[in-house]
């Protein structure tokens, strides 16, 4: 069997769709280098803008999507919707850490530290173990409503501390400026530089969309032939 005839029309339509993403990251990548103006006030070290706030915007906006699938699959409690939904906390899990690191490596220069227990930080940092703790929770329990319904509350409790990380700025003092994008009044953003953020933002979020797509059935087919594997071990 030659190797072509594996791959099924959703696979290829999968793998074009990603190329096309990851061609549309690197696109925004050159554009934020190259185009967009340097900040007065940071310089060029401000690039990492570009990367830092559409990842974070990516690990939120998969909480949600956890949170969605998590309150769908306590009314049909469906194994399908579980594995999707693990896929989702993978893809939110990648996202945070992206967003935890670069918020470092831009904090370096502009605060003279790595790391500090700010407000914002700290939600954040919570917001990834809430992730891992979701992954080794549903690791750790057998598939059947019990997994389902503990699973889908800290899904939902995830997404739940969104809200907090956004808010910290405002609520506590912290080392973060307060927001600068969407706040009363309009941005006090360069317009060239919004552009690019928003573009940036979008194009993240839809790569997250198509990296929960493809893991979600990765782990539903796993599960299809772990399935039939033990009924094919059952009859023997």
């Amino acid at each position: 069997m030659k190797a072509e005839t594996m791959f099924t029309p959703e696979d290829r339509r999968d793998f074009l769709l990603g190329t096309f993403f990851q061609l549309l990251v690197i696109a925004h990548w050159c554009v934020a280098f190259f185009y967009a103006p340097v900040d007065i006030h940071q310089g060029a070290v401000y690039r990492i803008m570009f990367l830092h706030v559409p990842s974070a915007f990516a690990a939120f906006a998969s909480s949600l999507a956890l949170c969605v699938l998590s309150i769908v699959a306590l009314r049909k409690r469906q194994e399908n919707i579980m594995a999707l939904a693990k896929g989702t906390a993978e893809v939110g899990l990648l996202f945070t850490i992206l967003t935890l690191a670069t918020g470092s490596i831009w904090g370096r220069p502009t605060w003279g530290t790595w790391w500090t227990w700010d407000a914002r930080l700290t939600t954040t940092f919570l917001l990834a173990l809430m992730y891992a703790g979701y992954l080794l929770l549903y690791g750790s329990l057998a598939p059947g409503p019990g997994r389902t319904r503990v699973c889908a509350v800290l899904g939902i409790l995830i997404f739940a501390d969104v809200p907090i990380i956004y808010k910290s700025v405002t609520w506590w003092r912290t080392l973060h400026q307060p927001p600068s994008m969407i706040r009363q009044g309009g941005s006090t953003m360069d317009p060239e530089i919004l552009g690019t953020l928003v573009a940036g933002i979008v194009v993240m979020c839809l790569y997250a969309a198509w990296l929960i797509r493809v893991r979600g059935r990765n782990l539903i087919l796993a599960d299809e032939v772990e399935s039939a594997s033990f009924q094919t071990f059952d009859r023997q």
